[in-house]
């Protein structure tokens, strides 16, 4: 009894300031009291004095709706999506409460809402794979993630275009508060994509080269930065633009080795770029049709071809003798298929996520270049979104 006056008689002394509502679960008490403004450390240093040991809290104002681009039909993006005010459900004992922070774009997302992507969620549903988000509140069972910690969802079809959301602790996982908000939000797809891609088809080392098309999306700037970082040659390839140069200039100042136009592929000039670094082990594909199998005839015998996109809907064509006297090995790569494979093994995900974030932090990885919009602008970051030749990315910032 006399422990739990002296708990209720330090609850009493908080001053109310704000309506805000703070929940403390005092597990060892097995009470839960409510009260206005945040709790102050030298408060909670007295509860653990006097017995309570283990608090979960919510430091945030009460979050009880969330505003979520939806779309309830699947087809032209500008036409199905709409911008809703939904109420939340409670937390519960497993599950933690987000308010989203930044969500961006990807081409994934736009295929899922025309319905054309290989997995799609039950409709209604939420735009949306990637992005990130703060911990404001924990159920009761909860112990792998606290509040404000920054979190990323495992796997794809959570639906992050959205200012908050009730999940399962189970789905998300904590990254570093301390990188940058769009590096973290654009941090688990196509950093992923690029760092299993170099990881698991080559036994890549120092002084090795790859080459890859679509260099200026998102994977290919990542596969630039972290090739730099890991001192492998890359041969990044671009569709002729007006302002190529500049783009060049770019992927240069991220760490490309070369940067060429698709037409450059077919030219005797080739045959001088390998005398500056070696013919690659490793080619990685993302538009398909005659692109592909260019990047195909400049491997190096035994080498990979690896496909993880295929921008210009077009099949991707094998030479028969690059097979038979080249030996070289096509595969395929999807991310959300990798994750779900080694969802048994959160180690093998915590450690590549630990890797891409000390990058990040050494400043060795960024973000791609993006565009900040609020979701009440969502038409225009969808129509920017689908445009061909895109330089940015469209990140929704809640």
């Amino acid at each position: 009894m006399e422990v739990l006056r002296a708990a209720w008689l330090m609850t009493r002394r908080i001053t109310v300031r704000q309506q805000k509502i703070c929940r403390t679960f005092a597990t060892v008490l097995s009470c839960k009291q409510v009260v206005h403004q945040n709790i102050h450390e030298r408060y909670l240093s007295r509860l653990k004095l006097v017995g309570i040991t283990h608090c979960r809290y919510s430091s945030e104002p009460q979050i009880k709706n969330c505003t979520a681009l939806m779309y309830r039909n699947h087809g032209d993006p500008s036409q199905v999506v709409q911008l809703e005010t939904t109420p939340l459900p409670s937390v519960g004992p497993q599950s933690v409460l987000v308010k989203m922070l930044a969500a961006p774009i990807n081409p994934s997302d736009i295929n899922m809402v025309q319905g054309t992507y290989a997995i799609l969620p039950d409709l209604p549903a939420v735009g949306g794979n990637e992005g990130v988000g703060k911990v404001v509140e924990v159920g009761s069972e909860v112990r792998r993630l606290k509040v404000g910690d920054w979190v990323i969802p495992k796997d794809a079809g959570l639906g992050t275009w959205r200012t908050a959301a009730v999940i399962n602790a189970e789905d998300l996982i904590a990254v570093p508060s301390d990188i940058p908000l769009l590096a973290a939000a654009t941090l688990g797809v196509n950093p992923c994509t690029a760092f299993r891609m170099l990881s698991d088809f080559e036994d890549l080392k120092s002084g090795d080269s790859v080459i890859q098309n679509a260099a200026n999306s998102g994977v290919g700037q990542a596969v630039i930065q972290i090739t730099a970082a890991k001192g492998i040659h890359s041969i990044n390839v671009v569709r002729d633009r007006p302002d190529f140069q500049q783009l060049s200039d770019r992927l240069k100042a991220m760490g490309a080795t070369h940067v060429i136009k698709e037409e450059m592929l077919r030219r005797p000039e080739m045959k001088e770029l390998f005398k500056t670094c070696a013919r690659p082990k490793l080619a990685l594909n993302g538009v398909g049709g005659k692109s592909a199998t260019e990047l195909l005839r400049h491997l190096q015998k035994g080498g990979t071809m690896v496909t993880y996109g295929g921008m210009a809907k077009q099949p991707v064509t094998v030479p028969v003798s690059a097979l038979i006297f080249k030996d070289v090995k096509v595969q395929g790569f999807w991310v959300t298929q990798w994750k779900k494979t080694h969802s048994h093994n959160e180690a093998l995900f915590r450690g590549m996520l630990d890797e891409l974030c000390g990058l990040i932090q050494a400043g060795k990885l960024s973000a791609p270049a993006c565009t900040q919009v609020g979701l009440s602008d969502f038409q225009k970051a969808l129509d920017s979104a689908m445009q061909p030749y895109i330089s940015t990315k469209q990140v929704f910032v809640m």
